[in-house]
């Protein structure tokens, strides 16, 4: 038996259920007030630091999808250390339990950050590529040590309206009290609402984008490849080097050995 959930609506709750990524921008600039407005709004956000700082580009040449604002939200235990070296203190938390918490405070606040964008009319996109460019970004924003891009938000006013992405059923979600077994029946449920939205907006056949397979024979097509298959392939082919991460982590500041 499918469970049957009932929801409240309100401004606030349809603006997150509207949420969609936005790939296309009009030329519009966006004002200071606008730009304040958001920021300050993600710094609302809950921490357990403020250990985060909000890099600011509005070179359109140069941002994703030539938007006309990109966010870069950082884990910054940089200006931190200075207020504790002001308290004659000096960290002893390990940088891996550090990190944790930080990535938490930059997180918290880059979604209130989006929220709001959104709930004024605006498109955003959030970029994962950090992960893999920190030292380009340190370089380009000239960052101290200690200060680490997390993750990106472009912003802007939108040239398109996608509907939103599917999202899993809410029962392979909520767990009251315990975690489940996870029953077949329950995982082909929530792969098959996944893959048959995104057939249904016929997602990756716009995109012209199907990952190449490396050690197996191409079976799929637009009109069954979707997303379930989409993320399977980054995680089970894309074998990212320890190492560099860790490097790359060096590079910025922080050191989990």
């Amino acid at each position: 038996m499918v469970p049957v959930y009932t929801m409240i609506n309100n401004q606030v709750i349809q603006t997150l259920l509207n949420h969609k990524s936005i790939r296309k921008y009009t030329g519009e600039p966006l004002s200071d007030e606008i730009i304040h407005t958001i920021v300050r709004a993600g710094q609302q956000a809950p921490f357990a630091y403020q250990m985060y700082s909000v890099l600011l580009s509005r070179t359109r040449e140069k941002n994703p999808f030539n938007a006309p604002v990109l966010f870069t939200i950082c884990v910054d235990s940089h200006k931190f250390e200075h207020i504790m070296a002001r308290r004659h203190w000096t960290v002893k938390t390990n940088d891996l339990t550090l990190l944790l918490l930080a990535i938490q405070d930059a997180c918290y606040m880059a979604q209130n950050m989006a929220v709001a964008a959104e709930s004024l009319g605006l498109g955003t996109c959030f970029l994962g590529s950090p992960v893999h460019t920190a030292e380009a970004l340190a370089q380009k924003y000239n960052l101290p040590k200690r200060v680490l891009p997390l993750v990106e938000l472009v912003t802007g006013y939108p040239a398109e309206d996608p509907p939103p992405r599917p999202r899993y059923p809410l029962d392979f979600v909520l767990f009251e009290d315990s975690y489940p077994d996870l029953p077949d029946k329950s995982v082909t449920t929530a792969m098959e609402t996944m893959d048959t939205g995104y057939l249904a907006q016929d997602y990756y056949r716009k995109a012209n984008y199907i990952i190449p397979l490396q050690d197996r024979e191409e079976t799929f097509t637009f009109d069954d490849y979707s997303w379930t298959e989409h993320i399977c392939r980054k995680v089970g082919q894309w074998a990212h080097s320890l190492k560099e991460q860790k490097d790359r982590l060096a590079f910025c500041g922080f050191h989990l050995d």
